[in-house]
């Protein structure tokens, strides 16, 4: 694997477990120095040694990013590597407590999920924004999902979260293009990693995950190592005129749509 990324400085939140893992693993993989932002230092531990034979380094930051100082140590970090080339804003909970109507849900459950899924992505950027200027620009990928997209009942802040996700991506392409500054979301279908399990907690219904994985064309879930591989792209120069979008990584869930299942 060429060190595409030698010398570069890249964040991951939520980066030491399921998605994220991938991502700072593939930075890694390609010589990045990569802040990995987590509440879980037994994970990044674990990841860091995954990590010892690889180009780049993986650097632990340990944040809680529902709340905005957490968000200050990461920026801090990247400052004392020299700036930032790549914020990868990934962390997202999606607890089996939220799986209810709307009417049902606990005003606090709302606002946990919107402010990590969300809110700490703004935060992200208001702070980061100014390290990638000092490197003359860089990409920011924002993880959204095909539920920002097309929903399902019983998860109207996680989808609220997300579409509030796409819509900032684009937002935030036209405020930096002129710095750039690429923004580019990323819509995930169904993969196999720990919030899936979880999520699976809070469905009453013990068959549902296996007629989801059914109603996928390619009759699987997506493994996290495909969509890091997608990330890459984005963050790098194969992907220099793409700004504003969200690219749907689905295993063709949404192409079929509703209606045919």
């Amino acid at each position: 694997m060429t060190a595409e990324f030698s010398n570069k400085i890249a964040i991951v939140t939520g980066g030491a477990k399921g998605l994220g893992k991938s991502f700072s693993l593939e930075f890694a993989r390609r010589g990045a120095h990569v802040i990995c932002a987590d509440i879980d230092p037994s994970a990044a531990q674990e990841l860091i040694r995954n990590a010892a034979d690889f180009p780049g380094r993986i650097h632990f930051v340990e944040a809680n990013l529902g709340e905005a100082a957490g968000c200050d140590r990461i920026a801090d970090a990247a400052s004392s590597l020299g700036g930032l080339d790549v914020l990868c804003n990934n962390v997202g909970i999606q607890p089996p407590a939220s799986w209810v109507p709307a009417h049902e849900l606990p005003d606090e459950v709302w606002d946990a999920i919107l402010t990590v899924n969300l809110k700490s992505y703004f935060w992200m950027v208001k702070r980061c924004v100014p390290l990638l200027k000092r490197r003359g620009g860089g990409v920011i990928i924002n993880t959204a999902s095909v539920q920002g997209l097309q929903s399902q009942k019983g998860a109207a802040a996680y989808a609220a979260s997300k579409g509030g996700v796409i819509t900032l991506t684009k937002q935030l392409a036209l405020e930096y293009a002129a710095d750039n500054i690429r923004v580019l979301a990323i819509a995930p279908g169904t993969f196999d990693t720990p919030l899936l399990q979880d999520v699976s907690k809070g469905i009453a219904d013990k068959t549902y995950m296996q007629r989801l994985r059914n109603a996928y064309p390619m009759k699987r879930f997506g493994r996290p190592e495909e969509l890091a591989q997608v990330v890459a792209f984005l963050a790098g120069r194969g992907a220099s005129f793409m700004t504003g979008e969200c690219i749907i990584v689905d295993g063709g869930i949404m192409a079929q749509g509703g209606w045919a299942q």
